[in-house]
């Protein structure tokens, strides 16, 4: 098996020369990152300067020494994003605004420089080089259209290694996408998860790509394993967020989770009440800072998803740390009657080993003296016999809703309708809503 190719790109960006790249080389060169990134902070960010208090980058002797430092969260940048900036707004090449999940609150602001998109472009090409070889074409199902955008970073990333970069946005017609991925013989496939098992198993098999990137969402193993046998492809999958320029981590050929962006990013696993770190092994909330951000330097940020770094090496060699598959988000669960809580990633692995599913919705209000989740299936055939059978009995198999049931706190109806997309054009991350309370969803 070969190695990440992200190693020799890490070392590179590292300075190491000489040797292989060690993980005392990554280490070291995170914390002379961690030291200019607060120093930068701290002189130049006015809400670093206040947030940071009497800590400086004299206060980082080591990488565990970052946990003094307090967090930055969502809701920081959500008061004023414009506090953030370490240049001048005439110095900013892409500003992303993201909103909020709920009915009310600023949305985030993000923004980078030159430098910064570059640094993204750089990462894309490494990552994408995993799955991706000289000559292919590679269909992009992610916007594209601005400059800055994540499609046009990948399209740009992929041109560096000699592939095609075809970006398509968002699916929002099945049929014509299909009949474009067949005339443009496209090899490679990157999108949302739920979209792209909609296309697989409305493909009938045909115009199968050789391999798949999922990303911009929880990426459930059910999906994963029907891709593989609908098109007898491989199957990669990618962790990032918009705050951490798009790309955070993206898997091997060992397919056993993400090999990080550690040249520009320091990850930490912290409990997600107490705020303390995590061992290796252990399941808590992702925290990032960035090393090399020339815009908006970003110094422990709560991410909010739920992750694990695994103890044990890749199969593959690196010495980067494998960080296991996101496992959801922290407020994604959503407490039922009598107790039991329930995940938009439990109905996933429940709902979609159903081979005529394309997609579903789900949301949960309360009716009299018990919870009511709602379902709303989309199939392939709506009107086959048992679709409502099998589809109660699979989400029978998870816990919380056969206990709820059982004890009469919950009551399950379903909705089955034709083929469409519920997040028709939209990237948006699929959500568990509960309208008991409007500003929660998972």
């Amino acid at each position: 098996m070969k190695i990440t190719p992200l190693q020799d790109w890490i070392a590179a960006r590292m300075g190491t020369h000489g040797h292989r790249l060690s993980r005392a080389d990554v280490e070291r060169r995170q914390l002379l990152g961690l030291r200019e990134t607060v120093r930068r902070a701290s002189a130049e960010s006015r809400f670093y300067s206040a947030h940071l208090g009497q800590l400086s980058e004299a206060d980082i002797h080591s990488l565990d020494d970052l946990h003094r430092f307090p967090f930055t969260t969502a809701r920081d940048l959500r008061r004023n994003p414009y506090s953030f900036l370490c240049v001048s707004q005439g110095n900013i090449s892409r500003v992303v605004t993201l909103g909020t999940s709920g009915t009310s609150g600023e949305p985030k602001r993000v923004f980078f420089t030159s430098e910064d998109l570059e640094s993204t472009i750089d990462f894309f090409r490494q990552g994408m080089s995993i799955l991706a070889k000289r000559g292919d074409r590679v269909l992009i199902l992610l916007p594209g259209e601005r400059p800055g955008s994540v499609g046009d970073l990948l399209r740009e990333a992929l041109r560096r290694i000699g592939a095609q970069g075809i970006v398509h946005d968002p699916v929002n017609d099945v049929p014509g996408t299909l009949k474009r991925m067949a005339r443009e013989h496209i090899g490679v496939l990157v999108g949302a998860p739920a979209q792209v098992l909609s296309l697989a198993r409305q493909s009938d098999g045909k115009s199968a790509p050789r391999s798949i990137l999922l990303s911009t969402d929880h990426v459930p193993a059910a999906i994963v394993e029907a891709l593989r046998h609908i098109w007898n492809c491989e199957v990669f999958t990618h962790y990032g967020m918009t705050e951490m320029g798009y790309g955070g981590g993206v898997e091997c050929g060992a397919h056993r989770g993400y090999h990080m962006r550690e040249a520009d990013l320091c990850f930490e696993i912290v409990h997600p009440e107490t705020g303390r770190p995590e061992p290796d092994g252990v399941m808590g909330e992702v925290v990032f800072t960035t090393l090399t951000r020339v815009g908006m330097p970003l110094i422990r940020y709560r991410t909010g998803d739920l992750g694990r770094f695994l103890p044990d090496a890749c199969p593959c060699g690196t010495v980067l740390k494998t960080m296991d598959r996101i496992e959801g988000r922290i407020d994604g669960r959503v407490p039922i009657a009598g107790g039991s809580v329930l995940t938009i990633a439990e109905l996933d692995e429940a709902l979609f080993p159903m081979d005529d599913l394309l997609d579903f919705e789900a949301s949960i209000s309360r009716g009299g003296n018990r919870d009511l989740l709602r379902i709303e299936l989309s199939l392939r055939d709506a009107g086959k016999r048992g679709a409502r059978d099998r589809a109660l009995d699979a989400l029978r198999t998870v816990p919380a809703i056969r206990s709820a049931e059982l004890r009469g706190d919950l009551l399950v109806t379903l909705a089955l309708r034709a083929p469409a997309l519920p997040a028709t054009g939209s990237t948006a991350k699929r959500t568990l809503v509960d309208n008991r309370n409007p500003e929660r969803v998972s």
